[in-house]
């Protein structure tokens, strides 16, 4: 007797085997490894890019002696140029500085932020910049004015006055608003300690220890460059595992404690990271106010992602901070300001904007 055909179910169409993927992603092959890239997060990203390789090439050129493009490129590639004194000497170190110090300003603020989800959490208002300056200045004060060693000091104070905000901040839990209100006291009471090393330093040691407190790129070079970049390159693991733990802590409690996570760890890992990178920054070129304030909520309106973006936050940073240093090189050409005061006349307004915005949606209105 003829057995039937056994039953076999139906083999799933193609598209129906696929993974779903969130709305607004990409997936992104390498070989064997699969990724998922927000599309308008990555056009931000390119968009960045070629702005920052611009402002860089427009640093190289304009100055004193105006330099061609095609001689900064040669310079920048190492062929021999005439231009070789000027570009590779004097203005390729220093906008060096600058891009590694707003890449790195960028992502302490997105990280810092993230934690505390206030867009005013950010190290120069909750008092961390200024824990690593009081450090600096306090070192400087003593006679010690090596640039190569500044960022490590600067990486102690930071990473002291965040554990004296966390303590004082700290009540059966991390609310985001005495989080930000206890920095910016924290932050006050720093500053004067301080201004108190200023003024018991020498007279010429206080000039130098003013002119850093503002911020400023001039005089930097390959010395102060060589320290941050393998700084940053140690930390450059570290700050791959923070874009993903990101997601985390981006969920409410409930759900991320469900799931496993253990959030006070991510948490604390986040906020020493963001740290480090702010003390660092600041050690290299002084307190260079706002960047870390204005890159990541620019980025984030930018790309319109949940979380901060770090790749965004980075390129912008470093993309204010040479612009900025562009600007205070010209405007009052002899005369150079320092990139801080370009900063801060931008950021000041946008931190005010900020607070008022935040003060109309807690009271119901639209911002």
């Amino acid at each position: 007797m003829k057995q039937p055909p056994m039953y076999r179910p139906a083999r799933p169409a193609p598209a129906a085997r696929q993974r779903v993927r969130p709305a607004g992603y990409a997936v992104l092959r390498f070989r064997r490894a699969t990724f998922l890239a927000h599309r308008r997060a990555t056009v931000v990203a390119t968009a960045l890019a070629l702005l920052l390789a611009a402002a860089c090439l427009a640093y190289l050129c304009v100055g004193e002696t105006f330099v061609q493009p095609v001689e900064a490129l040669k310079v920048v590639l190492g062929r021999p140029s005439p231009d070789e004194l000027v570009v590779g000497t004097l203005r390729e170190p220093r906008m060096t500085v600058g891009l590694l110090v707003g890449a790195a300003f960028g992502v302490a603020g997105a990280l810092i932020q993230t934690v505390a989800r206030n867009p005013l959490a950010s190290p120069d208002i909750i008092g961390i910049s200024q824990g690593a300056s009081a450090v600096t200045v306090a070192a400087m004060t003593f006679g010690l004015t090596s640039y190569t060693v500044l960022p490590y000091l600067s990486v102690a104070g930071g990473l002291a006055a965040a554990l004296l905000v966390y303590v004082f901040a700290w009540r059966g839990g991390l609310h985001a608003t005495r989080f930000v209100l206890i920095g910016i006291g924290c932050a006050i009471a720093l500053r004067s300690v301080t201004t108190l090393f200023m003024t018991k330093g020498d007279y010429l040691v206080a000039q130098q220890a003013q002119i850093w407190m503002t911020g400023s790129l001039n005089g930097r070079g390959w010395p102060e460059a060589e320290p941050l970049a393998l700084t940053l390159l140690v930390l450059l693991p570290f700050v791959a595992w923070a874009a993903r733990a990101q997601r985390t802590v981006a969920m409410d409690d409930d759900t991320a404690t469900a799931l496993g996570v253990r959030l006070g760890r991510v948490r604390t890992g986040l906020v020493l990271l963001g740290v480090v990178l702010a003390s660092v920054a600041t050690g290299a070129a002084g307190p260079v106010d706002f960047v870390a304030l204005l890159a990541p909520q620019i980025a984030r309106r930018l790309t319109r992602t949940a979380q901060i973006p770090l790749l965004s936050s980075a390129l912008l940073g470093a993309l204010v901070v040479v612009t900025a240093d562009l600007l205070a090189r010209r405007l009052f050409s002899p005369t150079e300001l320092p990139v801080g005061v370009l900063t801060a006349a931008v950021g000041a307004p946008y931190l005010i904007w900020l607070i008022i915005r935040s003060r109309s949606i807690r009271n119901g209105g639209t911002a």
